[in-house]
């Protein structure tokens, strides 16, 4: 009797104190916070207006670089507005107003940056970030996956209903659990910093922007995800746009799972590195990031593609001493210059599963090399034989190798084989057989151009042709590069921070700002056609770190 009697006074203090109910937020509302994602490695600051009654939000994204609109009262079925910059080849962070039109189908509706509570239930109380909150909780399940979600509210006196107390979000926190996997598939949360219901001024809903929106006919699957992201991650909230991506993605590039697991999976790791390109666009980076066939990935099948294996070699690696007075030499180069324009580069390759990447920057080096030394005659030189046959000098095949010991290797054979002769790019370890084939393209040694000197790498590019180069590859902005002069101040730049192997082609100058022209052996899916302006300033990723040429 006595415990039943407990109970009741439990139930009636914890009904008297806040109510059992789910919290209603008000229908006009500005909140603060920071949406997490720790799987996609994003951390992304929000400030976020809604207004129920007027048919209006707006949700600016890392500090007002991207502003985002819902107007449902705009045109005849809504519209959804984007204020962000843009950068292209020839542009950079052009602050440009885009529109999506909503439909009959698809009409434009106010987002919120707080989960519609009706269907929580009340768990508990929980201490978080330092505050005794409510905890309120539900769970879905849907096919092979459940998805639990969690939300803490404090409370307070509310300025407006002096006898009531205000619902104040402190968290919310998705958890996906796939039966399929076995694991969870998916997590993020929100902090709300700040929260308030005071009535938002007319001008927070405006545009204020000198150039008209430029419009997209209709609403857009393709531009739904980036012009309202948050909708992605608030319930009720909507996934849709990831497996259509996802679908896109895999008939483009011809992927074919063998297994519903595979397929799963392979959606999951999509789904995050989505997450992470449209973040990262919206945070203002100066270039592009892109869905490119590498989106479906995990961060170690990305590292082994990157195979520069950076080495100490006692008494230097051999090379000859940058031989030019650079300073006096680069008042008399062009401002840009781009080798492919002369014929002297190859078209751009795939390096597959292989971490190969050093052969394709040091057989870039020396076709451009003989491309000079052979009156402008274009020879596709092998990968695939330095690959099978440099064993011996330091090389390890698709599993890293560098620049200088091909070069040595060269010499002691006295060439190496045309593509032609020797046979396709293979993609993994194969038997040397250089010993039936011609070897082409002598070299008589190899220069290192001053390190991390702008003037040095300009003049060594102009006058020797496309150099090898070694830069630090491992940061995901560079995986899914599109367009623009990127530039990424958390790249390293010290010879043990180097794990790519490239090949420089040309320079130039976009908006005041210096670019190296960069050849990627990742397809040309991958950059610009297989290519990336890398910015010159503070030796980014380490491009002027240990630059090489041959000498014929």
């Amino acid at each position: 009797m006595f415990k039943i009697l407990l109970l009741a006074l439990v139930i009636v203090m914890l009904d008297g104190a806040h109510g059992t109910k789910p919290p209603k937020w008000e229908k006009v509302h500005t909140v603060k916070g920071t949406l997490y994602i720790p799987y996609a490695e994003i951390s992304e600051p929000f400030y976020a207006w809604y207004d129920e009654n007027s048919g209006r939000s707006r949700i600016d994204y890392y500090g007002g670089m991207v502003k985002t609109y819902q107007l449902t009262r705009s045109g005849d079925f809504g519209e959804s507005l984007k204020v962000a910059p843009v950068t292209t080849d020839d542009t950079l962070n052009h602050v440009t107003c885009l529109q999506v039109n909503g439909t009959e189908d698809n009409k434009i509706e106010v987002q919120s940056v707080l989960p519609n509570a009706k269907d929580f239930s009340l768990v508990g109380t929980e201490e978080i970030v330092g505050l005794r909150c409510d905890k309120f909780y539900l769970e879905e399940v849907v096919g092979q996956k459940k998805n639990t979600y969690t939300l803490w509210v404090r409370y307070k006196k509310s300025p407006k209903y002096p006898a009531a107390r205000m619902p104040i979000p402190v968290r919310y926190e998705m958890r996906g659990f796939n039966t399929l996997l076995g694991s969870h598939y998916d997590h993020y949360y929100l902090d709300y910093d700040y929260y308030s219901h005071e009535d938002i001024p007319d001008e927070i809903f405006e545009v204020d922007f000198d150039e008209p929106c430029t419009g997209f006919p209709g609403p857009g699957s393709g531009h739904y995800a980036t012009f309202n992201p948050m909708k992605e991650f608030v319930h009720p909230r909507a996934t849709e746009h990831v497996e259509d991506e996802f679908r896109r993605f895999a008939g483009k590039h011809g992927k074919k799972f063998d297994t519903d697991v595979e397929h799963e999976y392979r959606t999951n790791v999509f789904r995050h590195n989505l997450r992470y390109i449209h973040s990262m666009n919206r945070a203002k980076l100066g270039y592009t990031l892109g869905v490119n066939h590498l989106a479906d990935r995990t961060a170690d099948e990305l590292k082994a593609l990157r195979g520069f294996k950076p080495s100490k070699v006692e008494g230097g690696n051999g090379g000859k001493a940058f031989p030019y007075d650079y300073e006096k030499v680069v008042e008399s180069i062009p401002e840009q210059y781009d080798w492919r324009l002369y014929g002297a580069v190859t078209p751009v390759k795939d390096q597959s599963v292989c971490g190969s990447c050093w052969s394709f920057g040091t057989i870039g080096a020396i076709e451009g090399a003989f491309f000079l030394k052979n009156g402008g005659n274009l020879v596709r030189l092998s990968q695939q034989a330095l690959i099978d046959c440099s064993w011996g000098y330091g090389n390890n095949g698709c599993d890293g190798g560098e620049d200088f010991r091909v070069y040595q290797w060269m010499m002691k054979h006295g060439g190496v084989p045309t593509e032609e002769e020797y046979g396709g790019y293979l993609g993994q370890d194969g038997y040397c057989h250089i010993d039936n084939v011609t070897l082409v393209a002598p070299i008589t040694g190899f220069v290192n151009v001053t390190t991390n000197n702008v003037n040095a790498f300009k003049v060594a590019l102009f006058k020797h042709g496309p150099l090898s180069v070694a830069i630090d590859a491992s940061r995901k902005t560079f995986s899914f590069y599109s367009h623009g002069i990127y530039y990424d101040k958390e790249c390293k730049n010290d010879v043990d921070g180097l794990d790519h192997a490239v090949l420089a082609v040309g320079y130039g100058v976009i908006n005041g700002e210096q670019y190296w022209l960069v050849k990627n052996s990742w397809s040309n899916y991958w950059g610009n056609d297989g290519y990336i302006l890398m910015s010159a300033r503070d030796n980014n990723c380490g491009v002027m770190t240990s630059p090489t040429y041959v000498t014929m």
